[in-house]
């Protein structure tokens, strides 16, 4: 199997009319949408550069309000997303599958896990899902990505969300390579537990 090289990875976000790029405008606008309903502390697993959260955060006007901490593996990654935070944003370089990479940064108005669910075992996305409400304050939006490509998973990960005290917000690129989810966690408040493994990718 061939190393998926994740710097280079990025380069499809420079490419105007590709899928990843209609993909991060996506995610980008809910990103605005929770910013502008008041989240003050978000998180990002698997975070890559930041593209998705940075230069929303950067040009928002509450940025001065908010914390943020992004998890990536990827040492050209972290050092790209380190150069491009604004204050108040913790980049990691750090397993961001392991809940204890978000110990003192949750419970979190804002958690991204885009770019994941499609990397790893559908059995790892639900036990991803069934971990996220302790990354989460009650009442926060969680943004997701998922290719559609067949067996299509999207509605699945939505009723594995909505088994585990999420609501749907919005679930959006019907008739694309992709899937955006967004749900909102309706829980109680649960506790971190450091020690959990969420997922292993697979390529």
């Amino acid at each position: 199997m061939t190393q998926q090289d994740w710097m280079r990875w990025h380069d499809a976000y420079d490419e105007p009319g590709s899928s990843l790029k209609e993909r991060l405008d996506i995610v980008r606008r809910w990103v605005a949408a929770a910013l502008d309903e008041g989240a003050s502390r978000a998180v990002s697993l698997c975070a890559g550069q930041g593209r998705d959260l940075l230069p929303v955060l950067a040009g928002h006007p509450r940025r001065g309000q908010v914390r943020a901490r992004l998890v990536e593996l990827d040492e050209r990654n972290v050092a790209a997303a380190r150069s491009a935070a604004p204050e108040g944003v913790e980049v990691v370089c750090g397993d961001a599958a392991v809940t204890g990479s978000y110990a003192g940064a949750v419970p979190a108005d804002l958690v991204l896990a885009c770019g994941i669910f499609g990397n790893i075992t559908d059995d790892d996305v639900r036990r991803t899902v069934a971990t996220l409400p302790q990354l989460c304050a009650p009442g926060a939006m969680v943004i997701w990505t998922r290719g559609r490509h067949e067996p299509d998973l999207v509605p699945a990960i939505c009723e594995w969300f909505e088994g585990q005290g999420f609501e749907r917000v919005a679930v959006e690129g019907e008739g694309t390579k992709y899937g955006v989810g967004v749900h909102r966690y309706a829980g109680p408040p649960v506790a971190l537990e450091p020690g959990a493994r969420m997922f292993t990718f697979v390529r």
